[in-house]
């Protein structure tokens, strides 16, 4: 089982991982803000869910497995909040 849980969370880990360099590569190559913005946010989000899956497999509990999903909820949480701030800044001509 151990070794079916390492299998897993390498895969997830690696998936997750990917996600972020696909955000980190819209961050570079889209022209404006807002696509920026977007292919960041969501590429990142998707990328700490995936990396936060696989971790959970190897929690040695459910309360360390609960902490690692309270984290990610967070992420989204301020991700969002934070998307929409610099949104409003761009269209505002302020950023």
């Amino acid at each position: 089982m151990s070794a079916l849980a390492d299998l897993f969370t390498g895969a997830m880990v690696v998936a997750g991982l990917f996600f972020f360099l696909a955000g980190t590569a819209g961050l570079l190559r889209f022209p404006d803000t807002l696509s920026r913005l977007h292919a960041l946010t969501k590429a990142d989000t998707l990328g700490l869910g995936l990396i936060v899956l696989g971790l959970m497999a190897q929690a040695p509990g459910p309360l360390a497995a609960l902490k690692l999903l309270a984290i990610w909820l967070i992420a989204l949480l301020s991700g969002a909040i934070a998307g929409q701030l610099i949104a409003r800044a761009a269209r505002d001509g302020r950023g």
